[in-house]
């Protein structure tokens, strides 16, 4: 029997914001770590030409770029090697094509071999995490970005439901944000269903 996971390491560990997706009660099956890997500020989005466009709560134009959270592979330094915490989700594999839909500036990669954890790992046949695309990955933001607040204090929000140790090791193992995180509105909408509307 085929059985699928994700690893998620930023939104997606929450499992409400899962369930907004997949259509369906999600659980974290396990806590993991993501070996040889790093989280950083350093997937971009043109936010005057995609999917959802946002503009400052006190009006004025649209932002011209969004930042969020990615995973890039590293060639690992010793303190390095246990990477980024997250979580797995069991998904078939009809959840990942959703997923896919959802990551839409990541590509889907196995990293299998590449997951830690100290919890019980269910018998898992590959396990799936989603990186920049190469054309929205910009390892230094471009200026006029902005990090949506809304999706900081979402991602946050999802790590403290794991507890204040996973919290803690989030914050200890991801890049601090390189630009200000920003209040805004959303003023244009072409969100695919079960994407997130709130960053």
């Amino acid at each position: 029997m085929t059985r699928l996971a994700l690893f998620a390491y930023g939104s997606l560990v929450s499992p409400a914001s899962a369930a907004l997706t997949l259509g369906r009660p999600v659980e974290v099956a396990a806590l993991a770590r993501l070996r040889g890997w790093r989280r950083r500020w350093s997937v971009c989005r043109d936010n005057r030409a995609s999917e959802k466009t946002f503009a400052p709560a006190g009006g004025g134009e649209p932002y011209r770029w969004c930042l969020g959270l990615n995973i890039e592979p590293i060639d690992a330094e010793p303190a390095a090697l246990e990477g980024p915490n997250g979580a797995l989700i069991e998904v078939s594999e009809a959840e990942l094509g959703r997923l896919d839909l959802r990551e839409l500036r990541y590509d889907r990669v196995e990293v299998t071999a590449e997951i830690a954890s100290d919890d019980p790992l269910p018998e898992l046949t590959a396990i799936y995490a989603w990186t920049a695309k190469p054309r929205h990955h910009s390892p230094a933001p471009p200026d006029g970005a902005v990090i949506m607040a809304t999706y900081h204090a979402a991602v946050e929000r999802a790590f403290a439901e794991l507890g204040a140790e996973q919290l803690e090791l989030f914050r200890a193992t991801t890049e601090a944000p390189p630009v200000e995180l920003a209040d805004g509105v959303l003023v244009r909408d072409l969100i695919p269903a079960g994407n997130p509307r709130e960053w």
